[in-house]
C-alpha cells in the first residue's frame, strides 16, 4: 500500500509541475498577445494616418495641377509659350505627385487591412475603412491633376502651333 501512496504522490507531483509550466507559459502567451494586440493598434494608426496625409496631399496635388492649368491657359493667351510650356510641365509634376500619394494612400490602406485580417478588432476595422476612404480621395484626386495636367499641356501645344502658323503666315 505505502508503494502505491509513493507512486501516487509522484504522479500527483509530476501534474503540478506540469500544471504550474502550463500557467507560465499561458501567462507569457497571453503577455505577447497582448504586447501585439498593443504594436496592432499602432500600426493600424499609422496606417490611417499616412493613407489620410496622403489622400491631403494628392489633394494639394490637384489644386496645384488646377492653377497650372489657368496659369498654362493665361500663357497661352499671351506670345509667352515658355511659361505655358513650364505651366503645363509643373501641372505634369503636381499629377506625378498625386498619383504617387495616392499609391501612397493605398499602401496605407493595405497596411491597415492586413492589421484588421491579423486580428479583427473594431477599432482596427475602423482604421481600415477610414484609410480605404482615404485611398479612394487620393485616387480621385490624383484622377482630376493627370485631367488639368493633359489640359494645361494642350493650351501649351496649342499656344506653339499658333506661334508657328503666326510665324509661317509673316514669311
Amino acid at each position: 500500500m505505502t508503494t502505491e501512496v509513493e507512486v501516487l504522490r509522484k504522479e500527483v507531483a509530476l501534474m503540478r509541475e506540469e500544471l504550474r509550466d502550463l500557467k507560465h507559459s499561458y501567462l507569457d502567451t497571453n503577455r505577447r498577445y497582448a504586447d501585439t494586440l498593443i504594436v496592432l493598434r499602432g500600426l493600424t494608426q499609422h496606417a490611417t494616418d499616412s493613407a489620410q496625409q496622403a489622400a491631403k496631399a494628392a489633394e494639394h496635388s490637384a489644386v496645384a495641377s488646377e492653377k497650372c492649368l489657368l496659369a498654362a491657359k493665361e500663357a497661352a493667351a499671351i506670345p509667352v509659350i515658355a511659361a505655358a510650356e513650364a505651366a503645363s510641365n509643373a501641372a505634369s509634376s503636381a499629377a506625378a505627385a498625386a498619383i504617387e500619394s495616392a499609391a501612397s494612400a493605398a499602401s496605407g490602406a493595405a497596411a491597415a487591412a492586413l492589421a484588421v485580417a491579423n486580428h479583427a478588432e473594431d477599432a482596427s476595422a475602423q482604421g481600415s475603412s477610414v484609410a480605404a476612404e482615404a485611398s479612394k480621395k487620393a485616387a480621385s484626386f490624383a484622377a482630376q491633376a493627370v485631367l488639368m495636367s493633359n489640359k494645361a499641356a494642350q493650351y501649351a501645344i496649342s499656344a506653339r502651333d499658333d506661334r508657328l502658323a503666326g510665324k509661317g503666315q509673316k514669311n
